[in-house]
């Protein structure tokens, strides 16, 4: 699967591609609303900024913990 540079939206199974993870998985977090989705007529589209955004929430929880774990 080729992802393109310059596309701004990507299907559900390029972003679980592209953040290593299964294509179900990537859907559960779709709908638990950890990832932002967007509609287009039918289609399930993931922005790409709402990845990074999930990336960085991530790595802020994992900072908080480790502060936490060394109080």
């Amino acid at each position: 699967m080729t992802i393109h540079p310059e596309r701004i939206v990507l299907t559900v199974e390029e972003a679980a591609e592209r953040l290593g993870v299964g294509r179900t998985l990537l859907y559960a977090l779709v709908r638990s609303g950890d990832i932002e989705s967007i509609a287009i007529g039918r289609l399930r589209r993931i922005p790409l900024d709402a990845l990074d955004e999930f990336v960085s929430r991530l790595r802020a929880v994992a900072r908080d913990h480790d502060m936490a774990d060394r109080d």
